[in-house]
């Protein structure tokens, strides 16, 4: 059995596949940017601070940020040079072979999949509060699942259903959408700064390193800087959904690099700022909250302010799902087009040049699991799925860059192996910091991947069906 056949990566990968070609550099920027600023930012970084770092909750932003960089380096070089749809799953193909490519493929589609449902729960729970503020509010049975005593959480399911069908209209107003809806996060994030950076107490920086750098609580979790590190890696969680563009870019060689770094800085700074500030104006102590940003504006007194982020977080929110479904179809399209999925899901509708047939399954799933199902501690898979995508994806640079050294590569890393190698050893140790319970359930998933695999997916294979040289 040939577990380790490999996909050659050719300047082919970046021909027409039936996709609209209609995405600039600025489109891949602002889908990034889309993607990473969200949760992150408008909850975990209180959250983080109060439970993990304290104040040095800033050190724990720099230190998952350069995680971050060190694999945005090898993406962008991969998806210069390797292309194709696929991101992280394509790239494996290449350098690893078939086996690993499917487990990393089955691994984003956990990653991308959870994502976007955890983050319809969080929409949900705010735009709620939105409704109730003017008079609408839903009877409780419609905003819990059943496990919770509700009937479904009928605001997150409806939400995954309307980015469906935006994701079906077509990829080029999806962007207008998701530019738009950025903007207004933005300018959110902007009055918070001006408001806070008036209002900063350096007391509250006192002590910087309440819990160390990495310890034990009483209950056995992991605190400290570096188990911080791990936990607000999730607000980076999205970057990678750039490289999964490259067939609706027209200029994929140059675009997708400068969308993946571009929106990855542009993020990083605006995470460090903002952790620092909001540190600064309200004791750490206080922030183990579910709205971190605007409670603290409404603790100084700007009430305006509060509400203006209570609706930068809705649209916020938003564009995280829509980028992040929009990268679990492109995923499931390349492996459906390489046969280790069904080929039926690979046809593209002739009028919208979208996946109409995978955007629909994967509505409908996500809406119901939404809808149905807490996900609570399920998100943490999120973090070590990604973790464990960056390190193999920093890996394939040097394979790629051993076996086929003539490949071309318009964007290429400097220092050597220096950057990935870095990639490879900080989003490692990221991951040994996560709870066991965690690897427990990421293993388990793996494992039902591996059954799929050789049930259907190795016979089926395109590439295993092509005639031997």
């Amino acid at each position: 059995m040939n577990l380790f056949r490999t996909k050659p990566a050719s300047p082919a990968a970046f021909c027409d596949s039936g996709l609209k070609r209609c995405l600039g550099a600025f489109d891949l920027t602002f889908m990034g940017i889309g993607a990473i600023i969200g949760t992150g930012i408008f909850v975990l970084t209180g959250i983080a601070a109060a439970v993990y770092s304290g104040p040095a909750v800033i050190i724990s932003f720099i230190l998952a940020g350069l995680a971050s960089g060190f694999a945005a380096l090898a993406y962008a070089e991969l998806a210069a040079s390797v292309g194709g749809s696929g991101s992280a799953y394509g790239y494996s193909y290449a350098a690893f072979g078939e086996i690993i490519a499917w487990m990393v493929g089955w691994d984003l589609i956990l990653e991308y999949a959870v994502s976007v449902a955890a983050v319809a729960n969080g929409w949900s729970g705010y735009f709620e509060n939105a409704l109730t503020a003017i008079g609408l509010g839903l009877p409780a049975a419609l905003t819990k699942a059943p496990s919770m005593g509700g009937i479904i959480n009928l605001p997150a399911s409806l939400i995954i259903l309307m980015l469906m069908v935006l994701l079906i209209i077509g990829v080029r107003e999806s962007a207008r959408v998701n530019v738009a809806m950025v903007f207004v996060k933005l300018l959110t994030i902007t009055v918070f700064i001006a408001v806070a950076g008036f209002n900063v107490h350096p007391e509250n920086w006192t002590p910087f390193i309440p819990f160390g750098w990495f310890e034990h609580a009483d209950d056995g979790r992991p605190i400290g800087i570096l188990a911080g590190a791990s936990i607000v890696f999730f607000a980076y969680v999205g970057f990678d959904a750039v490289s999964t563009a490259v067939e609706e870019a027209r200029n994929p060689q140059r675009d997708v690099p400068i969308g993946i770094i571009a929106s990855l800085i542009i993020c990083t700074l605006i995470y460090i700022v903002v952790s620092g500030l909001l540190t600064g104006v309200v004791s750490y102590t206080k922030l183990n909250v579910s709205s971190p940003v605007a409670y603290s504006l409404q603790l100084l007194g700007y009430n305006w302010a509060s509400a203006l982020v209570a609706t930068g977080v809705i649209t916020g929110l938003t564009t995280v799902m829509l980028v992040l479904y929009y990268a679990l179809t492109r995923i499931i399209f390349a492996m459906s087009r390489d046969g280790l999925l069904t080929a039926k899901l690979a046809r593209v509708h002739p009028n919208t040049k979208t996946p109409v047939r995978i955007i629909v399954i994967c509505g409908v799933v996500i809406s119901l699991v939404a809808g149905l199902v807490p996900l609570g501690e399920l998100a943490e898979l999120v973090n070590i799925g990604t973790l464990a995508a960056f390190v193999l994806v920093s890996l394939g640079v040097i394979v790629l860059r051993m076996r086929q050294p003539e490949l071309p590569r318009p964007f290429k890393n400097p220092f050597g192996y220096t950057l990935p190698i870095l990639g490879i050893l900080s989003c490692g140790a990221l991951m040994m910091f996560l709870p066991v319970v965690t690897w427990i359930r990421f293993l388990g998933w793996l494992a039902i991947g591996m059954v799929i695999y050789f049930a259907y997916s190795y016979r089926h294979s395109h590439l295993g069906a092509e005639p031997k040289a």
